[in-house]
């Protein structure tokens, strides 16, 4: 078992940056001493801290149902956002047809919207900086709605993938976004950390939902731009509850409240070194992680080609199920209901490790202490066998003598693993990082995530034409089998790597 460390503090490393800040904001001002600018600074100070643990105005102090509508508002955006990703993918064969392009093309629709995701997060951290998180939500969800819109007005092949493009850079920052209004409400350390799995839950729900909803929108409707009047429909009118919502950024709820009071705000950094820092985190620390820290880098590299494969099977579920069992569009979707059984069966599993493993680590140590990192690793390391499982069964049972309903059901062990490693692996990465670090190892994870969606649909009809649908998977399921040790490898050789990392404490 590896060795329980001491508790890390979140607010003491934003504590140092809002240091750095603070002396830099403050310098004009360092030869006042009279005992009314001490007072004031003494009351300024306090407003740049909750009064006390009961503040009201602390968004985990709410009652619980305000809570649960500000949680569940960025879960319904980010459910949309991601259920954006594969609705389209019923309506490929459609768009090649009427636009007079080869389904490869057609199916870049699926891949250029994914490298929004992974870009896009970069578009909402000035804005959350600067004006709170739920700014973000007004701002950008709108964009996305109109880029969404021009989708289905398009005309053209070209202006259909650009607009998919920046509907998906401008749905980004949600799903983003969204674990941080998510950690302002709920408390990670006493029930929190199921609040945070439900809304993760909606990266993997809406994928896996977007197919079936989807082909039954096609085959009703008659026409694929109906697939972008559903998402419409899904995001538009939730946005309207957006004005009715309050924020839940710490900073920014007491940079209004020492406003309402005539104190002077908490200082801002500059601008400069505010982008200077908003770069550091969103783009040039992420990417220094996953390329010099082993365990950002193989965590992310697991997660993505978990996610790499959902992405595979937009195309894959399709060609398989039409032409293998003769399935319409629509029923088609339906077999992505395997996976979607799948990543809720995950909740459960998540949930039941961290009542038990995860309480009884707690139980043995101070309680001023936190387990170590590894032991949030035990729901990846049982969840790791599921993708090779689900991936090996669906390949030699998909066959015209087999019932449509065995493959079908090879996506629940699928969905499981995949859900599983990676709820297990951001747990234990913001364990291990902090707060701080933890965000930019999360991005890190986020953007790779989302480049392997981007690229596996672009060769997975040449791989099952090419190989057949039996060799094909196994080919996926085979490398899937020489990933399944990399949380292992982590429990046992974490500590050590934790050790010689920059970025832990």
């Amino acid at each position: 078992m590896p060795p329980s460390t001491e508790e890390k503090s979140s607010d003491g490393e934003h504590a140092k940056i809002n240091g750095e800040v603070v002396s830099t904001g403050l310098s004009n001002d360092s030869g006042s001493g009279d005992n009314d600018n001490d007072n004031d600074a003494l009351e300024s100070s306090m407003v740049q801290d909750w009064e006390s643990p009961s503040d009201p105005g602390d968004p985990k102090n709410w009652s619980l149902g305000r809570k649960i509508i500000h949680t569940a508002i960025p879960g319904v955006f980010g459910f949309s956002v991601a259920f954006g990703t594969s609705v389209y993918a019923p309506g490929i064969p459609q768009v090649a047809k009427e636009m007079g392009v080869s389904i490869e093309v057609a199916t870049l629709g699926i891949s250029l919207y994914s490298l929004g995701l992974a870009l896009g997060p970069m578009l909402g951290a000035p804005i959350s900086e600067s004006k709170g998180r739920k700014a973000v939500y007004i701002l950008t969800i709108p964009i996305f709605i109109l880029f969404v819109m021009a989708c289905g007005l398009s005309k053209n092949i070209t202006s259909l993938l650009v607009c998919r493009f920046f509907a998906g850079a401008f749905g980004a920052p949600c799903l983003a976004i969204g674990g941080g209004t998510v950690a302002d409400l709920w408390d990670m350390k006493h029930g929190g950390g199921l609040a945070a799995v439900l809304f993760v839950q909606t990266m993997f729900l809406g994928p896996s939902l977007g197919p079936f909803i989807g082909g039954y929108a096609l085959q009703t409707r008659g026409h694929w731009t109906w697939l972008m009047w559903v998402i419409i429909l899904v995001t538009g009118p939730l946005y309207l509850i957006l004005f009715w919502s309050s924020e839940t950024s710490k900073k920014e709820i007491l940079r209004r409240r020492a406003k309402a009071r005539g104190l002077p705000e908490p200082p801002r950094p500059p601008p400069r070194v505010a982008m200077k820092m908003l770069f550091v985190v969103t783009l040039y620390r992420p990417l220094e992680m996953l390329l010099t820290d082993p365990i950002v880098a193989f965590l992310a590299l697991y997660c993505s080609f978990a996610f790499g494969v959902l992405f595979a099977f937009f195309d894959a579920y399709p060609y398989v199920f039409m032409g293998v069992y003769g399935f319409t569009i629509a029923q088609s979707g339906l077999a992505f209901l395997g996976i979607f059984i799948g990543t809720l069966l995950s909740v459960l599993t998540f949930y039941i490790f961290d009542r038990t493993l995860y309480e009884k680590a707690k139980r043995k140590i101070a309680p001023d202490m936190m387990p170590a990192p590894e032991e949030r690793l035990y729901t990846a390391m049982v969840g790791s066998f599921g993708i090779p499982v689900g991936l090996f069964w669906f390949a030699w049972t998909a066959r015209e003598s087999v019932h449509w309903i065995v493959p079908t059901l090879g996506g629940i062990p699928f969905g499981w693993g995949m859900s599983t490693i990676f709820f297990s692996g951001i747990t234990y990465i913001v364990d291990t990082y902090g707060a701080l670090f933890g965000a930019s190892a999360i991005a890190a994870n986020g953007f790779l995530r989302y480049i392997f969606g981007a690229v596996f649909p672009l060769f997975t009809l040449q791989m099952y034409e090419n190989l057949g649908i039996a060799w094909a998977t196994s080919t996926l399921a085979f490398l899937s089998l020489l990933m399944l040790p990399i949380p292992m490898v982590l429990y046992k050789w974490g500590p050590k790597l934790r050790a010689r990392s920059k970025f832990t404490s």
